[in-house]
């Protein structure tokens, strides 16, 4: 089973505390391996006061939505939708049944949008990876990770354009890894 990503509903304004409880629960009960990532999709605006100053000011995306990334077994969804504060899976018809997850073309806008990506740069991509470009001008073409730039998330992929291997620059998000 892969991991994957499932929007979790919460009450409103109790997202970052059912990410706190959430986080505990996974650690206390040895669910690492099944619960990886929980993310309050937010961004970040700078906004500009009456007397000149700046401050940042943080929105969430989805008031009462969190994403989880996980694999769906049955304890992981168990600990999920029972942590205090859960409503329940969005994508799910109830009566047991387990949710769908969300596709990865929607995880990855949610995600670019927080300087974020669905692949953790350090441990699961490397140079020489065999790589699917999925979005972008290069979309649906394949290619090998030449170099990797940690700081703002982006790779160099050879690509084979018109017989000749060129070098392209994407995004992490506009790449999945072929195993």
């Amino acid at each position: 089973m892969d991991k994957e990503w499932y929007v979790v509903n919460t009450y409103s304004g109790h997202e970052s505390k059912v990410k706190e409880k959430l986080e505990a629960r996974t650690e206390s009960m040895g669910m690492q391996d099944y619960i990886y990532r929980v993310i309050i999709p937010e961004t970040k605006e700078i906004e500009t006061l009456k007397d000149g100053t700046t401050k940042e000011k943080t929105h969430k995306m989805f008031p009462g939505y969190i994403l989880v990334e996980m694999i769906m077994s049955d304890e992981a969804w168990y600990i999920v939708r029972n942590t205090p504060g859960v409503t329940g899976f969005i994508g799910s018809s109830g009566k047991g049944a387990k949710p769908t997850p969300l596709p990865p073309q929607e995880i990855d806008r949610v995600l670019a949008n927080m300087g974020m990506s669905r692949l953790n740069i350090d441990t699961e991509i490397n140079v020489g990876d065999k790589v699917n470009i999925v979005d972008g001008p290069f979309k649906g073409m394949m290619g090998k990770v030449d170099n990797i730039d940690n700081e703002n998330n982006r790779l160099n992929v050879l690509i084979d354009l018109f017989g000749q291997e060129t070098p392209v620059e994407v995004e992490l998000f506009q790449v999945t890894k072929i195993d």
